[in-house]
């Protein structure tokens, strides 16, 4: 550990005393200095150590600096659909969702990328019904979600977790995430939740074929599995992303709908990690 490393993680750590009073159930932000101590945290547990480059990342930027090279995963209708599963805040940054969340609790909640656009008023009608909720809230009209499709060459069904993603006669099966972020919205004509990730067996493969098809090319990287738990951890997961840039608008009560029962077992929105800016953790998009 260089001195420069100590002198940062010594600096971040007195904040660490009131870390668990700033960021309680009244959704405060933790300080910039808890972030600080994270990404240095990051740095220093995959330094040298071989780890692939990481996601969540913001998709305008290019540039990347890691050496680790793996093959693209296949076209998603060439793979198993395996898991559905949604984030609230968008974890990538870039496209039609680059407005900062704020830091959050430090722990992946209240943080993350917003929707930048604007709703209409009927859009953005407040309803009386607690949908999806969970100990760190509900979801509510005209909050930001980022919806990963994670798809994986292994033969399995969808399940719960990316443990449905692999196999044992496959333990390192490729993997593919297709991320749309979308924008809850109080408005029954807009999308339905259920119904864009209802799955069928197409071709031999399950598939959820009724994604969004308008929003955009999709920005293609290589990238890890996401979540907090890798806030000052490397992910060992090599995953090909592919990155819708364009925010789709959804009903929020299907989406309420579709918490209350689905395969994946899924009840209430994922913490975001930390977007990853560290040069040495990131691919060169091509």
């Amino acid at each position: 550990m260089t001195l420069k490393v100590k002198i940062s993680l010594i600096s971040a750590a007195l904040t660490l005393v009131s870390f668990h009073t700033v960021a309680k159930a009244n959704h405060e932000s933790v300080s910039d200095n808890v972030l600080k101590m994270q990404r240095v945290a990051l740095a220093e547990n995959t330094e040298n150590k071989g780890f692939g480059p990481q996601s969540p990342r913001n998709i305008d930027n290019l540039t990347g600096e890691n050496i680790i090279v793996f093959s693209p995963s296949p076209a998603s209708s060439q793979m198993n659909l395996c898991n559905i599963h949604f984030h609230k805040n968008a974890e990538h940054a870039g496209g039609e969702f680059s407005k900062y969340a704020g830091n959050g609790d430090g722990k992946g909640f209240q943080s993350g990328y917003l929707y930048s656009g604007a709703l209409t008023k009927n859009e953005s009608k407040s309803i009386k019904a607690q949908i999806c909720p969970s100990i760190h809230g509900a979801l509510s009209v005209g909050d930001t979600i980022e919806v990963h499709n994670v798809h994986t060459s292994a033969i399995v069904k969808p399940g719960p977790t990316l443990g449905s993603c692999l196999s044992d006669s496959i333990k390192n099966p490729q993997l593919r995430v297709e991320a749309q972020v979308y924008v809850l919205v109080n408005d029954a004509n807009a999308l339905d939740f259920t119904e864009i990730s209802t799955v069928s067996f197409v071709n031999g493969y399950y598939q959820a074929i009724a994604t969004p098809i308008n929003t955009g090319e999709p920005v293609v990287y290589s990238g890890s599995t996401t979540g907090p738990s890798y806030n000052e951890a490397g992910s060992p997961f090599q995953v090909t992303w592919s990155v819708k840039p364009k925010v789709a608008k959804v009903d929020i009560n299907s989406i309420g709908k579709w918490c209350e029962s689905n395969t994946f077992n899924e009840d209430h929105a994922h913490g975001v990690r930390n977007l990853v800016t560290n040069p040495a953790l990131l691919s060169i998009i091509k």
